[in-house]
């Protein structure tokens, strides 16, 4: 039983060395492309934020509209669902679902 207890250990710290080097690999070659990329981009400093900017304020835009939409969604679910148990004794399929 001992026996197994430390090579447990001993194997989950082998485990977590291996963890650690994935880890700093991928750590590393992140920082390599970061610099790579910034080396050869096609693109002057301002040009590129003045396309990230752009890109971000599409990106909200949608994430509004889609927030809007499943906004009404689900108030239309929810209409659904508290008609659908006002006019009938048994509660709906939906209704149901969604308790």
């Amino acid at each position: 039983m001992i026996h197994y207890i430390i090579r447990r250990r001993f194997t989950m710290s082998e485990q977590g060395k291996q963890a650690a080097k994935v880890a700093a690999v991928l750590a590393g070659g992140a920082i390599l492309g970061a610099g790579l990329g910034l080396l050869f981009a096609p693109k002057t400093g301002a040009q590129t934020r003045r396309d990230l900017s752009r890109y971000a304020k599409k990106a909200q835009v949608q994430a509004l509209r889609l927030g809007r939409s499943m906004q009404s969604g689900v108030k239309e679910v929810m209409n659904v669902r508290n008609n659908g148990a006002k006019n009938c004794e048994e509660p709906s399929v939906l209704s149901a679902a969604l308790n």
